[in-house]
């Protein structure tokens, strides 16, 4: 499954994979107890595959993120939690990302794309991650 499908809902923690589509919004699965919730067109939902990360020169998608952070950790769960100081994981994410903007990506910023790596490696989510994402932008090139 690639990120298209996967969402964050602010307020609601975890990450979930949408369903399907209804009238008034979407049903979305939780990935971390495999709820099922309507989510309304009200609640602020942000797409995995839409979301990218500052650097100093351009906007790196997060999937790219997401396949440094699996060769790093040889796509096991990252050394670092997200609990650590913000220190360790500043330190952590530059050797990730060595160009990104410390004064625009939060160690809050940090502390959720360690935690939804660990959700996606959980649920073998992250296979063929970068080679998804490259064929749907290819698609809709089309």
């Amino acid at each position: 499954m690639s990120l298209e499908k996967v969402i964050s809902i602010s307020g609601k923690p975890g990450l979930y994979k949408l369903i399907t589509q209804t009238r008034g919004g979407f049903v979305a699965e939780s990935l971390v107890d495999n709820k099922r919730i309507s989510v309304s067109v009200q609640n602020n939902v942000s797409v995995l595959s839409e979301i990218a990360i500052y650097t100093l020169t351009e906007e790196v998608p997060l999937a790219q993120v997401f396949e440094s952070i699996k060769q790093k950790e040889n796509g096991e769960q990252t050394s670092v939690k997200p609990k650590d100081s913000k220190d360790k994981l500043e330190e952590y994410f530059f050797g990730i990302l060595p160009e990104y903007d410390e004064d625009r990506v939060y160690a809050s910023d940090i502390k959720k794309v360690i935690q939804w790596y660990n959700l996606l490696q959980q649920h073998n989510l992250l296979d063929n991650l970068v080679e998804d994402e490259a064929a749907e932008s290819t698609e809709e090139e089309k």
